[in-house]
């Protein structure tokens, strides 16, 4: 096993069954596929995200006449970006469906509703985690083409849908159709535009994205807050990989549509798609355990920021103090510098995340500064999405995805948007992240869970946010676990993020405190809220069997709760 922990992995489906899983799925095209679950005797279904090591001893199975195991939980619970996505969600796990159905669902649809985000032309990663075993990781996220070129838009071949059906036949209990269906629903009929999807159109670079496409410019004219948008294209593509199938994309007529429409996209490295699986990063922060992204992504630099602040103090500083600001701000400049040197894609680099997450290590970490993304909120690449699903038995899935900046490349094709993640090799120009034929470039998307003493999840978190993606996550972290407010007072609490003496702040912040910022010379600077993203979380307490969530009012975040 490599440093990173990718391998193949053992997963133990549910207390009767147990199956071998690769470390790298295709797209279903190889000719040396995993061979078929075995079901041992029982219920048969599989609950996924419980990784117990290669040398795991088989689960016993258990006498026929044996009761079905009951619910762990008495509530289950759906959070995403869109209060459209949840409801699909939802009603998957009121039908049924496990917590990876819920998230395929939701997904989807958050694609169709948030569509700037995320979506068929993009990727993602995601962590699922049981309350036995370990959690594993997948990454789903686009990858350089064969020919090892990066095309001018920075077009990557998209992961998404691979990802989505790498999981179905891994985990899912529900019918793949049937998982795809609202989103067909929801592109055919048509919702509501809110305020927030409005400014995506109007603003940035949507007047000069979107103006030929009639979804979003019916005449002409951007859509507006109020307005119905209606995507037939995305309604016909949802129907066909209803019909045919998640490889239609990468060996069908959907791969010979995009082939077609995309430069930089061919017919081979779509189908030379692969998911990767493995083991996310970990690491002890206060009285927990953070599982994080895996390498190229920042899990470890995430870990590394909370160790760091958490070594200095910042559990006894008062929370949006000058001294605590600073203090996670310096902490966060190290987690930056670890990014721009010493990530990149395991199967090309070797990344030591146990050096990287070792809190004595980490202990003596003194930052130097790092090369952060632009001033500029746009810039910084505040997009991409964010939904936690935590179904009856326990099993929480923390997934972000993403078409990288806002509208990703700007090229429409059949009802979705194509990525231009290729642009972060240029972002994090380091000799640990080079573009290479099948290669993921290092980015800010970052999934975590918290794991409790006796290695359950006790929260799926994440945020878009680009750039503040991980300053925004540690600091809700650290206000709830070290601080102990609540889920909710987390969330609400004004964000920041910093690059090198410059400061980025969350718009509401005092005066008093920005002058006493600057004595400490820091440059601080004041931007809009939706800048610093939205997070998506679900608590699980298993004394009550309940859960909790909070609403993030920067975005159309929002939750669900279903259950007694």
């Amino acid at each position: 096993m490599s440093a990173t922990g990718e391998r193949t992995v053992r997963l133990r489906l549910s207390t009767v069954a147990a199956v071998t899983v690769l470390a790298v799925a295709s797209c279903g095209i190889t000719e040396d596929e995993p061979e078929p679950a075995e079901e041992a005797e029982g219920t048969g279904e599989a609950q996924p995200g419980q990784d117990l090591g290669e040398d795991a001893p088989e689960a016993e199975p258990e006498e026929e006449d044996e009761a079905e195991e009951a619910p762990r939980l008495a509530q289950q619970g759906v959070s995403a970006g869109h209060p459209l996505a949840v409801e699909v969600g939802e009603e998957v796990l009121a039908e049924g469906g496990n917590a990876v159905d819920a998230a395929i669902a939701a997904a989807f649809a958050v694609g169709a509703v948030e569509p700037p985000a995320s979506g068929i032309g993009g990727g993602g990663s995601v962590i699922l985690a049981g309350p036995d075993g370990d959690p594993v990781f997948y990454d789903f996220r686009e990858v350089v083409s064969n020919d090892g070129e990066i095309p001018d838009s920075g077009t990557g071949i998209p992961g998404f849908v691979a990802g989505m059906g790498q999981l179905h036949e891994d985990y899912g209990t529900q019918e793949w159709a049937d998982l795809l269906e609202p989103t067909r629903d929801l592109a055919e009929e048509g919702f509501e535009v809110s305020e927030y999807l409005s400014q995506r159109i109007g603003g940035g670079w949507g007047p000069e994205y979107l103006s030929d496409l009639e979804a979003f410019s019916p005449d002409g004219a951007p859509l507006e807050a109020g307005d119905d948008l209606v995507q037939p294209e995305l309604a016909d593509t949802m129907q066909q990989l209803m019909d045919a199938g998640w490889e239609d994309y990468y060996t069908g007529e959907l791969a010979e549509s995009v082939v077609e429409q995309v430069d930089g996209i061919d017919a081979e490295s779509l189908a030379d798609y692969e998911v990767i699986q493995g083991e996310p990063a970990t690491g002890a922060f206060g009285d927990y355990e953070i599982a994080s992204a895996a390498p190229g992504l920042p899990g470890a630099a995430l870990i590394q920021t909370l160790q760091i602040a958490e070594h200095n103090g910042i559990g006894d500083m008062e929370p949006g103090s000058a001294e605590y600001i600073s203090t996670l701000s310096e902490a966060w400049a190290a987690g930056e510098e670890t990014m721009h040197n010493d990530l990149g894609d395991p199967n090309f680099v070797e990344v030591d995340t146990g050096e990287l997450t070792d809190p004595e290590a980490n202990a003596e970490v003194q930052a130097s500064g790092a090369q952060a993304a632009s001033g500029d909120p746009d810039a910084s690449a505040p997009n991409t999405t964010h939904l936690v699903v935590v179904d009856e038995d326990g099993l929480a899935v923390s997934m972000t995805n993403t078409i990288t900046d806002f509208w990703g490349s700007g090229k429409g094709v059949d009802g979705y948007f194509m990525n231009n993640s290729l642009m972060r090799f240029e972002t994090f120009d380091s000799e640990m992240n080079q573009p290479e034929p099948g290669r993921r470039s290092v980015t800010w998307s970052n999934p975590t869970v918290v794991m409790d003493d006796q290695g359950r999840p006790i929260m799926p978190i994440g945020t878009p946010g680009g750039a503040q993606i991980l300053p925004t996550t540690a600091n809700a972290l650290i206000l709830r676990y070290l601080h102990g407010m609540s889920a909710q007072e987390a969330v609400d609490a004004l964000r920041f993020r910093n690059e090198d003496s410059s400061l980025y702040l969350e718009e509401g912040h005092d005066e008093a405190l920005l002058d006493e910022l600057s004595q400490e010379g820091w440059q601080p600077e004041e931007w809009e809220s939706p800048s610093f993203g939205s997070v998506q979380l679900l608590e699980i307490d298993y004394e009550t069997g309940e859960l909790t969530g909070p609403d993030d009012s920067r975005r159309d975040g929002a939750h669900a709760i279903i259950g007694d």
